[in-house]
């Protein structure tokens, strides 16, 4: 394995993955504070900061930022999860100085200028409401806070247009100092590096960083529950789902097996039954999430007002089949495609950088591929069988909108679903 870590003096995690073969480099930082660590009074915190950083900096303007980095055809982008804010930029290898340079200057010296603050509150307020016209999007923010009520876990990643219009310039400078600390962070490298060139960068240029900072957020408690928003749309779009794994799980890739296997492939058993067989849904699939501490696991379609009467059964008697009988076959298959998906993904520096930052936030160390491959291979038929038993018992979480006027009630679904 040829991926290296070091940890500075600062508490800066630096790791990297050297990929010889190609002539370009990934290159982030992940912090370690997402959504899940707000309060419902600054909902949407996080990722406001993630816009800011790129509007203006002590030594750079916002349209010097993006001038720098398209002078080099390189590509600097950022993103917030309920977990983790990313900051990554993609360029030539000889350009890594200047990504390096440019992502450690937002990091520390932003500026969050009021004027840039007032239009970019305007930008995102757009991108909230192009969230909630997305319907097959906006269905997931309520899945989520359903099965997670009043708690940091289950807001919204863009927050709340009326906070969003209201958080003070003094709150975000606030936030930035008292969670971006450099023990909270990970930078992480993949493609044509050096290890010791990219440590003597990081140890030069994230300097500024400030000292530890508390860790915040609630446990995940997931609750489920039954969310329905009557909306004139020409389908009902609906996710029906339960209390996942948490990363560190015994059951973490069995239920990864399982979600590919119930509806994560053209040979799946949802989407077999319910689109090839009976026409009732273009977009159907399932999902595991993981989070530290909890996670969810889902079955999302896409459905007409009529077929849904139809389409909500057959979802219930193969959640109810798939933890009694399993096939090895269909096991095989599904532990092809995780496999397949993991090592396609290690042709891509992107891909091996943000898998990396992950790797060290979850588990404190970077996994081996071997060792993950190997993991996904001792997936068995009473392994999957096992998760299926643990996770399909629990409450659901009924997450709909669309003319659900025909929807069945929730205590009848969730009879259908009784073992």
């Amino acid at each position: 394995m040829s991926v290296r870590l070091t940890t500075l003096e600062n508490g800066l995690r630096v790791l990297t993955d050297p990929m010889d073969t190609v002539e370009t480099v990934s290159v982030g930082v992940w912090v370690d504070v997402g959504t899940r660590h707000e309060r419902p009074e600054v909902n949407g915190i996080s990722h406001l900061l993630e816009h800011m950083a790129f509007k203006g900096t002590k030594r750079r303007t916002a349209r010097m930022i993006a001038e720098q980095m398209d002078a080099v055809g390189g590509q600097l982008n950022a993103y917030t999860s309920r977990e983790n804010t990313a900051y990554y930029a993609k360029v030539l290898k000889e350009d890594l100085d200047l990504a390096l340079d440019m992502i450690a200057d937002i990091l520390q010296n932003s500026t969050m200028d009021a004027e840039e603050l007032t239009r970019e509150r305007a930008v995102i307020i757009q991108e909230i409401h192009q969230s909630h016209d997305t319907p097959d999007d906006a269905i997931f923010d309520h899945f989520q806070e359903t099965a997670f009520p009043a708690q940091g876990l289950g807001l919204p990643v863009l927050g709340r247009a009326q906070l969003i219009q209201e958080m003070p310039r003094t709150d975000v400078l606030d936030y930035m100092r008292r969670h971006y600390s450099a023990p909270r962070m990970v930078l992480a490298a993949a493609g044509r590096v050096d290890h010791g060139h990219v440590v003597e960068l990081a140890r030069a240029k994230f300097d500024a960083l400030p000292p530890e900072s508390p860790r915040l957020g609630d446990a995940a408690a997931y609750a489920g529950g039954d969310f329905r928003q009557d909306r004139d749309l020409e389908q009902v779009h609906l996710i029906l789902g339960y209390a996942g794994v948490a990363y560190e799980s015994e059951d973490f890739y069995a239920a990864s097996v399982l979600a590919t296997l119930l509806g994560g492939g053209m040979s799946s058993r949802l989407f077999q039954e319910v689109r090839e067989k009976r026409g009732l849904a273009y977009s159907i699939y399932s999902f595991s999430s993981s989070y530290a501490d909890g996670g969810l696991f889902g079955i999302y379609a896409g459905t007409g007002e009529a077929e849904v009467l139809e389409l909500v059964p057959l979802i219930c008697d193969e959640v109810g089949k798939v933890c009694t009988a399993i096939g090895e076959e269909e096991v095989n298959r599904a532990r092809a495609q995780i496999k397949a998906s993991i090592l396609m993904a290690r042709e891509s520096t992107s891909s091996r950088c943000e898998q990396l930052a992950r790797q060290i936030m979850v588990f404190g160390r970077p996994l081996p591929t071997d060792e993950i491959i190997s993991k996904i291979e001792a997936v068995d038929v009473d392994a999957v069988l096992g998760a299926a038993r643990r996770i399909f018992p629990g409450p659901p979480t009924l997450a709909a909108l669309g003319p659900v006027g025909r929807l069945e009630s929730y205590d009848s679904i969730r009879a259908r679903l009784a073992p």
